[in-house]
């Protein structure tokens, strides 16, 4: 994070791309390009602090699995990481092939409660 290059670097391939998702702590890499200024994010529980208290300008949600912003998507921990790749399948590819996905890495997706 300290290195302007990588954060410089990072942000000409997020606006290069589709979608940026990011799972865990990696939001704070991508809140550093300021790319993610004014929208909600998620990261691990024992992080959500320092990152409300490192980047302000964030709408830092707790108590979900990811955060879904259209271009942007970030989830909690490692195995939310995996809930939200569900959701994203879910997203590009329809609910079916989710679950199919799901069941075949014998994992319980967990969704967002609504």
């Amino acid at each position: 994070m300290e290195k302007p290059e990588v954060i410089e670097w990072l942000a000409r391939q997020i606006m290069q791309t589709t979608i940026t998702a990011s799972v865990c702590t990696g939001v704070f890499l991508l809140a550093k390009t300021g790319l993610f200024d004014n929208r909600s994010v998620t990261t691990h529980w024992e992080d959500i602090a320092d990152l409300k208290t490192m980047f302000p300008t964030l709408d830092v949600k707790s108590d979900v699995r990811w955060v879904d912003q259209g271009a942007f998507v970030s989830s909690a921990g490692i195995s939310a990481g995996i809930d939200m790749s569900l959701h994203l399948v879910e997203r590009f590819a329809g609910r079916t092939l989710a679950e199919r996905t799901a069941r075949q890495l014998e994992f319980d997706w967990t969704e967002n409660p609504d």
